[in-house]
Parts: C-alpha cells; sequence; structure tokens
C-alpha cells in the first residue's frame, strides 16, 4: 500500500498536469477562432474561382481550334505523388495517426505505382523517413499559413505533371468541419477536373479562352493546395482543444479517485493506531 506522502505526491503532480491541458485548451480555442475566419474569408475566393475556371473551362472546350490543356490529361496512374498535410506537434488526438494511416492505406491499394510522397508537417515526414519512404520533399507546418508557403510545391507538382514525369498528385488532409468533427480527405488535384455548372454564364472573352484556361489552371491548383493548408491548421486546433478538454476532464477524475484513496489510506491508518493504544492500555 503506498504511503500517504506518494499520494498527495501524486496528486500535486495531477493538478500540475491538469493546469497545463487547460492552458493548452485556451490557447488552442483562440487560435482556431482565428483560423476559423480565415477559413470562412478564403471560401467565396474559391467558390469565385471554380466558377469562373467551369465557365472558360467549357469555353475552351467548345472552341475546335484550342487543343487540350496538359494540367487536364488524363494518363493512366503509374506514377503518383501523394502531398501529405500533418502537423508539427502532437497531444492533438488522432490528427495525425488518422493521416497517417490514409496515407498508408493509399500507398497499399496502389502497391503497383510509383508513388512519392510530398510531406508537409514533421510528424508525417519523421514517419516516412523511418520507413525509407519515397520522399521529393517536406515542408514545417506553418502556424499562419500563407499562399508563399505552398505555392512552391504547388508549382513543383504543376511542373511534374506538365512535363509528364507524374501521372497523378492527390492531396491528404484533414478538413475542418466543426470542432468536434475533422474529416480526413483525399482529392485528386491533377489532372484537374474542371467543375461543372448547371447554368454556366455565356460570357464574352477578350481573350481566347484556351489561353485564360492555361494561365487559370496552375491559380486553381495553388488555391487547392492553399485550401487544404488552411483547413488543417483550423482542423489540428480543433483536434488538440478537444484532446485537452478530454485530457483536463480525466485528470479531474483521477484527481477526485486519489483523494478519496488517500483518504480510506488515512482513514485506516488513524484506525490502527488507536487499536494499537487501546490494545496496549489493555495490556497494562
Amino acid at each position: 500500500m503506498p504511503s500517504l506522502i506518494d499520494i498527495r505526491r501524486r496528486i500535486r503532480s495531477v493538478k500540475n498536469t491538469q493546469q497545463i491541458t487547460k492552458a493548452m485548451k485556451m490557447v488552442s480555442a483562440a487560435k482556431l477562432r482565428r483560423a476559423q475566419d480565415r477559413v470562412i474569408g478564403a471560401r467565396p475566393y474559391v467558390t469565385a474561382l471554380t466558377g469562373i475556371l467551369s465557365n472558360v473551362a467549357a469555353a475552351a472546350a467548345s472552341d475546335p481550334e484550342a487543343g487540350a490543356n496538359p494540367l487536364m490529361a488524363e494518363r493512366p496512374e503509374q506514377k503518383i505523388l501523394v502531398v501529405l498535410v500533418t502537423a508539427d506537434k502532437g497531444l492533438a488526438g488522432a490528427f495525425n495517426s488518422n493521416l497517417i494511416r490514409g496515407a498508408q492505406r493509399f500507398i497499399t491499394e496502389h502497391s503497383g505505382a510509383e508513388i512519392t510522397l510530398e510531406l508537409v508537417g514533421r510528424k508525417g515526414r519523421d514517419f516516412f523517413r523511418k520507413r525509407q519512404a519515397r520522399i521529393s520533399g517536406d515542408l514545417l507546418f506553418p502556424a499562419k499559413p500563407a499562399l508563399e508557403d505552398i505555392q512552391p510545391i504547388a508549382a513543383r507538382a504543376v511542373d511534374l505533371f506538365a512535363k509528364g514525369e507524374i501521372d497523378s498528385v492527390y492531396l491528404l488532409y484533414n478538413e475542418f468541419k466543426s470542432v468536434m468533427s475533422q474529416k480526413l480527405t483525399l482529392t485528386r488535384v491533377l489532372p484537374v477536373e474542371a467543375p461543372k455548372q448547371e447554368n454556366p454564364i455565356d460570357y464574352i472573352f477578350e481573350q481566347p479562352p484556351a489561353e485564360m484556361l492555361e494561365a487559370l489552371l496552375p491559380r486553381y491548383v495553388e488555391m487547392q493546395f492553399f485550401r487544404a493548408l488552411q483547413e488543417s491548421v483550423a482542423a489540428e486546433h480543433a483536434a488538440r482543444m478537444t484532446a485537452m478538454d478530454a485530457a483536463t476532464s480525466n485528470a479531474a477524475d483521477m484527481i477526485e479517485r486519489l483523494t478519496l484513496y488517500m483518504n480510506r489510506v488515512r482513514q485506516a491508518s488513524i484506525t490502527k493506531e488507536i487499536i494499537e493504544v487501546v490494545s496496549g492500555a489493555a495490556a497494562e
């Protein structure tokens, strides 16, 4: 049976841990608010860009003199680039482990293809480096994502696909749904599949639609990468806030159990001492 000193020391240790988890929860809640605002603020731009791309692609497809854009070319998937977006830090529940398992599952399902990984975030980088995976590059997970952070990766993916060195590009990330929910999302970025609209707008184009499409597609790919980064940042803060809230509640339960156990041990010790005193007095 542990002594009262050991139990008090453990209670004090759990209380210190509870203070840390409570502080981490508050920090993540504040960061989540800002990250969520950035995600919501970027959605109108992405929606507008998607609508423009849909109309321009429809106009380019109806032009008999325009050739097919290389970024929209469908090829058998023999060489695949997977951009995996994980976090740099842990203590976020299953945020990173779900992404890593999703990447491993994708590699297993496409065992006949040559898969190269582009890793964003220290957790995914460290995991796949230890397993000698084929890695083309890595990037630290930015706390405040900017378009400049993801542009080099997007530009390299576009260049490799246009040259025919890879046949497709996939994005694997956690999409922010709510504070309690993050959705593991796997989306194909290249080749670009032009979004379709039910009622496309009949624009009058000053430039040929094919030239506009050529300039618009790399920008659209960049925005897909940037959107995945923003969604991942918000999802990470939400996952960490939820995990730290659960850890704080568990610490409170443990403190309650340890306090009850300490009281029982102390009561048993006092009872034992009383019995010894009474027994000694009766012996005399």
